[in-house]
């Protein structure tokens, strides 16, 4: 319809530059214009009609716009537009080979479609102007002679790599535009901005063409799962699974998470509204130390279009270490047994004491050696940071120096540890500790007042924040576990600590005689964290509970684990995630620090990496410019499997420390997942490249929208405007409506 009106496709308007070819100046068309103007006007003024000045008025406009139109096209108005030269510029057409490519979308698979446009006229068309060149996508890019060698047989499918690979390839040589045929499943989660400004620091602009539907009507589809990459031994772990349905909502489904055969979690879970997602969590066991490889998977749905979407693969590492927990306390109370008692069939924890029975002797309990802390607590850095987490409990800050104050601080910002102050008679407020350095650690402003610690009930409750926190996890059901707590027992007595601070988090509150204070609330201090426990009661939730009952021991072993779990050693390995999906990419990053974790900035730190097929590597770390004592690298895993990476670091031949990753390499994955057309990425693409999106039955328009291009070998062309169609249907509008309006007037 446009080129019925306008004589030529869009593209050149939008391409084009717009010129007048008479010859003659444009100023002269500009005077003759408001001549014509001025004189129309007083023609119609002097005439005196009968009828109003607004109907002179329109009358005038009609005729001026007609005489308007006139000269303009007497001017010979044309496009100027840049334009491939014929058969002296190239054009790339790529297919996506990938595996998605062979799904069946109702009138056949979407590579069945793409060979057909291919075959049936498109590249005719292309090959009449243009020398064509045709290449498969998956992997990487492959030149092939025709159709045929389209198999959709490749699991994985990386479009940015492959039009990487296209633009570096033909740098030098003339390519006048690239088309695209894809579903715009991209296994490397999409196209990277620097991949589009190297196509357009080429000029090349890329069209594609879009398979598969937009909206799949009937599929169950996991979007993502969230799990921690490490955990320690036994510990509750919590997976987020994020999913969405198509055409089930309102159903049953239900989520199970399995070890191999076993099973470790499951959840019946009733399916939202159409396209929106939903988030479940389910808990389980971490188990025993090792790596699981953990598949969490989706009931199938009776009729679902893609049942390959409905499990996932995650890895987490269960570390073998038992962290080690200092706890000193100032006097003899129940907390401090109850505590001891909640924690000592953990096997992931190891819980340090020191009691100070009376002013000159301490009472130490699970000690590692006979000298450990034999003159009290640690006087330097690395006997304190050889700990993983630090509780204060009943101490007034004067027993600890200033020196030793600076120490924990330290402890939690240097050495990346957990420090838990308690409430009680010397503790916080009441022991001086809002005077101190301390305080700028705390997640609570406090009062600077004493006599904050009372011998009173306090009834415990749980925040919105700590509805989803695994600390306060007794009961699995986020909702049942609140109205668990509502039935907890009360709390022997409280610490009235002041608000929380902006970035704090408060788990739970209590409700006291004198108003409503936080119980539990946490932040993160530097690489460490610091929370605060504002009462010395929670053994009432033992004592006045059946003996069976475990939430006591579930709490404080919980409350533990997050305290000392993510404190690690002098050396960490990480990766962003260990299991890679359809790529072998492994970014490695190393944090190397003393025993009084300064970073080591010259430090040789190595990688020695065993895996399936007698894989071995050995790679050494490069510093890195920024973060001193920190060490990358990045290696490829070359095939499927297990693998694993010992990292050591030394310094002038002494080993500073080691560390393990623990990895998998996965292929055909990504592929399985969103099965739904990526449009929006195709379009972006286009967009950004001065290409167009096409839908399949306009394949046929892009072999003239392609020649109109400023890339490769061009020539100006010149389209006439003058006798486009709409210039003679506005004139002959204008006319008769200006007679009719006469008629109607009366004025004829």
């Amino acid at each position: 319809m446009f080129e019925f009106f306008f004589k030529y496709p869009s593209t050149v308007y939008s391409k084009g530059k717009l010129v007048l070819l008479s010859g003659w100046p444009e100023w002269l068309l500009i005077l003759l214009t408001v001549a014509a103007i001025a004189a129309l006007s007083l023609v119609m003024w002097r005439s005196k009609p009968v009828w109003n000045n607004l109907r002179s008025a329109i009358l005038t406009a009609l005729q001026a716009t007609v005489v308007c139109l006139l000269l303009l096209m007497l001017w010979q108005p044309a496009l100027s537009v840049s334009a491939l030269k014929p058969q002296q510029n190239i054009v790339a057409v790529v297919v996506d080979n990938s595996s998605s490519m062979k799904r069946n979308d109702s009138d056949g698979t979407r590579l069945d479609a793409a060979r057909k446009i291919l075959d049936s006229a498109l590249l005719k068309d292309l090959e009449k102007r243009f020398q064509v060149r045709l290449y498969s996508i998956d992997q990487g890019l492959h030149r092939i002679a025709n159709t045929d060698a389209l198999t959709g047989n490749a699991t994985v499918s990386k479009l940015g790599d492959g039009l990487k690979q296209l633009t570096a390839e033909s740098s030098g040589l003339p390519v006048g535009a690239v088309l695209l045929l894809s579903d715009g499943a991209d296994s490397a989660g999409g196209i990277d901005r620097q991949t589009i400004t190297d196509i357009r620091s080429q000029r090349i602009p890329v069209h594609t063409i879009g398979f598969g539907k937009e909206q799949l009507t009937k599929d169950l589809e996991i979007r993502n799962v969230d799990v921690p990459i490490r955990a320690l031994s036994d510990a509750r772990l919590s997976a987020a699974v994020r999913f969405r349905n198509r055409g089930y909502a309102g159903q049953k489904s239900r989520i199970e998470i399995k070890d191999g055969a076993k099973t470790l979690a499951a959840k019946d879970v009733t399916l939202a509204k159409d396209g929106e997602e939903q988030t479940e969590s389910l808990m389980f066991s971490a188990g025993l130390a090792g790596a699981r490889r953990l598949a969490v998977s989706l009931k199938l749905m009776d009729g679902e279009e893609n049942q390959s979407n409905n499990s996932m693969s995650r890895f987490v590492v269960v570390e073998g270490r038992k962290p080690r927990i200092l706890y000193i306390e100032g006097e003899p109370r129940w907390e401090f047994k109850f505590i001891r008692r909640g924690v000592e069939d953990d096997r992931s924890i190891q819980l340090v004491s020191m009691l100070r029975v009376t002013q000159n002797k301490i009472l130490r309990q699970g000690a590692s050696s006979p000298k450990e802390l034999e003159n009290g607590f640690p006087l330097t850095p690395e006997e304190l940071f050889q700990y993983d987490g630090l509780i204060i409990g009943s101490v007034d800050s004067g027993y600890f120096s200033l020196t030793q104050q600076e120490m924990i601080k330290q402890f939690a910002d240097r050495r990346g540890g957990g420090v838990l102050f308690l409430g009680g008679r010397a503790s916080l407020s009441d022991g001086g500790y809002d005077k101190t350095g301390l305080i700028d650690m705390l997640p609570v402003a406090l009062p600077s007042a004493k006599g904050t610690f009372e011998r009173e009930l306090a009834i415990p409750i749980v925040t919105p924040s700590g509805k989803e926190s695994m600390i306060l996890r007794l009961v699995e059901d986020p909702d049942k576990n609140l109205e668990r707590w509502k039935t907890m027992p009360k709390l022997a007595d409280y610490q009235a600590v002041g608000r929380a601070k902006p970035g704090a988090v408060v788990l739970a509150e209590m409700s006291t005689p004198k108003g409503v204070f936080p119980l539990l609330a946490i932040q993160n201090y530097g690489r460490g964290r610091v929370g605060v426990f504002a009462t010395s009661g929670s053994w009432r939730w033992q004592m006045t509970q059946p003996k069976e009952d475990m939430t006591h021991e579930m709490f404080w072993q919980q409350l533990l684990r997050w305290l000392s779990s993510a404190t690690q050693g002098q050396v960490i390995a990480s990766t962003p995630n260990p299991l890679l999906s359809d790529d072998g990419k492994l970014p490695i990053r190393v944090e190397v620090r003393e025993k009084n974790y300064l970073a080591v900035a010259d430090a040789d730190v190595t990688a020695r990496i065993l895996g399936p097929q007698s894989v071995a590597a050995q790679i050494k770390l490069a510093p890195d410019p920024v973060t001193p004592g920190v060490y990358t690298a990045q290696w490829n895993a070359p095939v499927a499997g297990d693998y694993v990476a010992e990292i050591e670091a030394t310094r002038n031949g002494q080993k500073v420390g080691a560390d393990s990753l623990l990895f998998r390499r996965e292929d055909g994955v990504t592929e399985n997942f969103y099965s739904e057309q990526n449009k929006e990425l195709l379009e972006k693409l286009s967009e950004e490249t001065g290409g167009r999106y096409w839908k399949p039955d306009m394949a046929g328009k892009i072999p003239t929208e392609i020649t109109f291009s400023e890339a490769g070998i061009t020539t100006r062309e010149t389209y006439d405007l003058w006798n486009m169609p709409i210039f003679f249907l506005m004139l002959l509008a204008l006319r008769a409506t200006e007679w009719l309006l006469r008629r109607k007037w009366g004025a004829v």
